[in-house]
């Protein structure tokens, strides 16, 4: 880890106020994943052509999620069943900025993702009157019972092409739980490029072809249900979950305290 901290110092650093026209709320995405050993390659390739996003000296950013679900699993299954027009409904807590939003994430039968969120209290464990409302203008869950379904924390890097075309978010450290098991990978790198439109102009599509890493989705929720709840239907999920499977069964999970010396602090440029 020491190595791609390293890495992370040598990025020119770019603020939460200055990326504002680049959110990218409503976009394209593509998601790859792949092992830790595989990751600082790639740093070393887009360094000097992308900004970091550094929040208070910080350049590693801690995120926990609440995803919330109907009784009948129908988030689950519609992803599952690989239908456009599928929902993800989740609380996220931006631990270093020190901010929580209650998140809708819409991906349309146009294969864009669209993003609408409201702020709000991450403790709440239940959905409060406001979030309901903004469900009912924002989904079609606003008249049904959503429950926590599953919880999740990991580490982000942030990265932003310089000419603001592009936005990276780097996942690492995944771990997921219910309120009966829990899971962690520290070997799984989830990577995720975002642009307005045309993927294929981001030069992060060539250095990840020529790494012989391949587009393959990898959404957090289906998989942290599927690998804590066997029960749910999940054939579409085994190749990866096959190989999640594995890169636990070679990667026992690291002392807990590790986590607490994951800084890219101002110190380390």
């Amino acid at each position: 880890m020491n190595q791609i901290l390293n890495i992370l110092a040598k990025f020119e650093p770019v603020l939460l106020g200055e990326t504002t026209e680049i959110k990218l709320m409503n976009r394209i995405d593509r998601k790859y994943w792949f092992t830790l050993a595989q990751l600082p390659g790639l740093l070393e390739k887009a360094f000097p052509f992308y900004h970091i996003l550094e929040i208070e000296g910080q350049r590693l950013m801690e995120y926990h999620t609440t995803y919330f679900d109907t009784e009948k699993d129908e988030m689950y299954l519609t992803h599952h069943n690989q239908k456009l027009n599928r929902y993800k409904i989740r609380r996220r807590n931006y631990v270093n900025s020190n901010t929580g939003f209650f998140e809708v994430k819409l991906k349309n039968n146009k294969c864009r993702t669209i993003k609408e969120r409201i702020a709000t209290d991450f403790e709440n464990s239940e959905i409060s009157r406001t979030e309901n409302n903004f469900l009912e203008t924002s989904s079609p869950f606003g008249n049904k019972t959503l429950q926590p379904a599953l919880k999740n924390r990991f580490y982000r890097i942030t990265l932003i092409h310089k000419q603001k075309t592009d936005r990276c978010t780097i996942d690492l450290k995944p771990k997921f739980w219910n309120t009966k098991d829990e899971i962690q990978f520290d070997d799984l790198v989830i990577f995720e490029l975002k642009r307005k439109s045309s993927l294929k102009s981001s030069p992060m599509v060539l250095w990840l072809r020529e790494m012989k890493i391949r587009q393959r989705g990898l959404s957090k929720y289906c998989t942290g249900r599927a690998m804590l709840e066997p029960s749910l239907k999940q054939n579409a999920f085994k190749p990866r979950l096959r190989f999640l499977q594995k890169l636990k069964e070679n990667n026992p999970t690291e002392n807990e305290n590790t986590a607490n010396s994951w800084n890219c602090s101002d110190t380390n440029r």
